[in-house]
């Protein structure tokens, strides 16, 4: 009898607890319905009523589903993409599902995502396959994915070509200046030469060295040094000196003369 009571009562909590979730998803579905009816007219009051579908059963596809649809009328495609996204992850059904992912496809084709709409409508399809919307879709966000791809490629192609541009631009702008460098560097080389040449005569001897030549030693020691003006040549200064020495000969000689007429002559020494 113990067992039967306690048996009773669970199965009344369970039928209890059904209902209780019956009047929520059914509250849930009321506000919806009204949504529905609102959103021609007014956009915010419709958003309320589908808010509250969704607080007060939030694993009712149905609430995120319409609410969905509500932005991607108004085109707020990234609060419609979130909330279909939401209504895919909660729905129960396959339909349910089918639905979600078809509108999510239609979203991001709205947002140029292609690539993205083409894994949204296979999802759709393989919860539905004999839904022919969705399959054209598809068609379409290939498509669409493949000429995104290829705009892509040859984005990078276009890059690519004028990064090489850009590097062929650099490098011959390095080589002009490395030649400009090499010709200067051949010019002042040349214009060295050039000193150095001036500096020696037609026997490849340094002009400086034949010109000190010219100015001190002569060539030849049989060559006599020319005299400067205002200065005595070697020779000249000789035969100054050569003068000046016999006429001092000469005056002492005659010096020597007068002190001999006036010596006195030595006596004969005594025994």
């Amino acid at each position: 009898m113990k067992y039967v009571f306690t048996f009773l009562l669970t199965l009344s909590i369970s039928v209890a607890f059904a209902q209780e979730k019956d009047k929520a998803l059914q509250k849930s579905n009321d506000f919806v319905y009204q949504g529905n009816t609102l959103i021609d007219e007014d956009f915010i009051a419709a958003e309320k009523e589908y808010r509250k579908a969704i607080s007060k059963k939030p694993t009712n596809a149905v609430g995120a589903y319409n609410l969905g649809n509500a932005y991607y009328k108004t085109e707020n495609f990234d609060e419609a993409l979130l909330r279909h996204i939401e209504a895919a992850n909660v729905a129960k059904t396959k339909e349910e599902k089918h639905r979600a992912f078809h509108n999510i496809g239609n979203t991001l084709m709205e947002q140029k995502k292609c690539k993205e709409a083409v894994e949204a409508y296979k999802n759709a399809l393989r919860n539905n396959p004999s839904d022919e919307e969705s399959r054209y879709n598809l068609v379409v966000a290939k498509e669409c994915a493949k000429q995104q791809q290829q705009n892509e490629d040859q984005n990078k192609d276009k890059d690519k070509k004028d990064e090489e541009k850009k590097d062929e631009k650099k490098e011959d702008k390095e080589k002009k200046e490395d030649g400009e460098k090499e010709e200067e560097n051949k010019d002042e080389g040349d214009q060295d030469k050039k000193d150095g040449d001036n500096k020696e005569d037609d026997q490849g001897k340094p002009k400086d060295d034949k010109d000190e030549k010219k100015d001190g030693d002569p060539k030849n020691k049989n060559d006599k040094p020319e005299p400067q003006p205002g200065k005595l040549s070697p020779q000249q200064v000789k035969n100054l000196l050569e003068a000046m020495n016999n006429e001092e000969k000469k005056v002492q000689q005659k010096i020597n003369a007068k002190k001999a007429k006036g010596k006195k002559v030595k006596a004969e020494k005594d025994w």
